[in-house]
Formats: structure tokens, C-alpha cells, sequence
């Protein structure tokens, strides 16, 4: 399983959308790569090189926003409150037993 996320990953204090989606796997026991992906929208800098840097994630979800959970099957789940409730319905230990 494959987490993408903006450079913050679990860095944030809760509030930021990939460290809650992060977060939310790690309490539910879930072992997942995570891949960075630049290009954030507070950071007009990156601008430029967004289309690029988050050509993977579009062409995986159709969208440019992170974070978005790619699952062993190749289904992804968009968005922290999404992923979040994904872990909370599937707990890892449930999934090995």
C-alpha cells in the first residue's frame, strides 16, 4: 500500500490533511510506503513544476491533490477524511487474521 503525500507526511499537528490520513493508518496498524510528491498550493514556487512533480498522482486518481492511499489492488482512496475512515473500517490486524 502506498501513501502519497505533500513534504509535511506525519510532520503536522493533526490539522494537515497527509498527516491525518497518515496518522489514521498508523492506528489502525497498517504498514505503508510513503511517496512525496512536491507542488503544494500554499507554496507558489512550486508552481511551476506541480503539473510534473504530481504526474504519478494523476495518473493514478485523476486529481492533482494529495493525499491519496493506493490499496494492494490498485483501488486508490482520495482524501484524508476518506482515508481515514478506510482504516477505521479496516484495521490491519482484521486484515491478517
Amino acid at each position: 500500500m502506498t501513501l502519497y503525500t505533500c513534504p509535511w507526511q506525519k510532520r503536522s499537528s493533526g490539522w494537515h490533511p497527509c498527516g491525518v490520513a497518515a496518522k489514521a493508518l498508523d492506528a489502525a496498524g497498517h504498514r505503508y510506503e510513503i511517496k512525496v510528491v512536491r507542488g503544494q498550493l500554499s507554496m507558489p514556487w512550486t508552481w511551476l513544476s506541480r503539473r510534473r512533480d504530481r504526474a504519478e498522482v494523476r495518473a493514478l486518481s485523476g486529481q492533482n491533490g494529495v493525499p491519496v492511499l493506493v490499496l494492494e489492488n490498485g483501488e486508490f482512496i482520495a482524501g484524508s477524511a476518506r482515508i481515514a475512515a478506510w482504516a477505521a473500517e479496516h484495521p490491519a490486524s482484521a486484515a491478517s487474521s
